[in-house]
């Protein structure tokens, strides 16, 4: 309340100034045709307070009351009352003037003092000015307050996909990491004598995952030497029961979310079925200017795998995908015989 009254305080100083300027206006324009001096100040200063109350009652209280809040039949309704009340001080006042100042005698009268309705009309002109200034001023504060307010919107919505992205990263990394050591729990029970090997991938990989994993993106080079990292892993793992086909061709290289591809190829391997005596699985990335298109089949049961879901790590990569592209990715799933099929396009124009 304070701030208002302090506000309006340090306009006052502005107005004083605008009514000077409109009463210098009146004074030289009813001298046309006129030596009587005394008569048009004493003219422009009784009418000058006609205009002030007018303007004042439109422009800073009809105005926002009603037609800014869109009560128009009373805006109106009011508006009316005010035209007349005014029409009716212009009218005595040229009847005084007119009786008392020049003895019943028009022709004595200025040249533009004589006709009332033109006098309404000059100071309706002087209202209509301050009233279109104050709807200037109101629709540029609404729109100040409106391109504030959609700042506010997208850095709130920005900030929760920025909280959103950080919780799925962070879910996927114990995803991946609770499959990995599992593999080298396995691997130890058994005594292999590559669970050393094991460890030390499992450390390369890990070294890359905590570094980059807070990384908005990180180069695609990487993430293809990542994902060989992690087929090497899983080679230690099967042995000679996996074929792996991996296939990348880079034409350019564009910067992804880290750890973009990894969940669906951990499910590839995780809800990988022997068939034939093998575990099959094919990759294939082929980054171009205009489109990364990632492809990925393994083998499985269909019987097996028909109630099964795609697991954490698909889900989160589905909503990591539409964070950060969205409206620009198609991701599609299908079995087919014994082959379960992920294709994965994104659109980078």
């Amino acid at each position: 309340m304070l701030k208002v009254l302090l506000k309006r305080i340090t306009l006052i100083p502005l107005h004083l100034t605008l009514w000077l300027l409109v009463w210098l206006f009146y004074i030289y324009f009813f001298s046309y045709s006129s030596n009587n001096e005394n008569f048009t100040i004493t003219f422009a200063s009784s009418l000058l307070p006609i205009t002030i109350i007018a303007t004042y009652t439109i422009a800073y209280h009809l105005t926002p009351t009603y037609l800014l809040k869109k009560k128009y039949v009373r805006f109106g309704f009011y508006l009316v009352y005010t035209i007349i009340g005014s029409l009716f001080l212009i009218i005595i006042l040229t009847f005084i003037n007119f009786i008392f100042l020049f003895n019943y005698d028009m022709n004595n009268m200025p040249l533009l003092t004589r006709n009332f309705l033109f006098v309404f009309i000059l100071v309706y002109l002087v209202v209509g000015l301050f009233s279109f200034a104050e709807l200037l001023k109101h629709s540029y504060k609404t729109t100040n307050q409106n391109t504030l307010l959609e700042k506010k919107l997208l850095e709130g919505e920005l900030l929760l996909k920025k909280r959103e992205l950080s919780l799925l990263k962070k879910q996927i990394h114990p995803h991946f990491l609770f499959n990995t050591l599992n593999t080298i729990y396995g691997a130890a029970l058994q005594e292999s004598k590559d669970t050393p090997d094991l460890i030390l991938k499992l450390s390369n990989l890990l070294d890359y995952t905590l570094n980059q994993i807070d990384k908005p993106k990180v180069s695609i080079t990487e993430e293809v030497r990542y994902i060989q990292s992690y087929i090497g892993l899983e080679h230690v793992r099967f042995k000679d029961l996996l074929k792996v086909n991996f296939n990348h061709i880079i034409k350019k290289d564009i910067e992804v979310p880290p750890m973009l591809f990894i969940a669906f190829i951990e499910n590839a391997f995780k809800h990988g079925s022997i068939i034939e005596d093998f575990i099959e699985v094919d990759i294939k990335l082929n980054v171009s200017n205009e489109k990364l298109i990632f492809k990925i089949k393994n083998t499985i049961n269909y019987l097996k795998t028909q109630t099964e879901n795609h697991g954490l790590g698909l889900e989160n990569s589905k909503k990591r995908l539409e964070a950060i592209y969205p409206n620009h990715f198609i991701l599609t799933t299908k079995k087919k015989e014994n082959w379960f099929y992920l294709h994965l396009e994104i659109t980078l124009t």
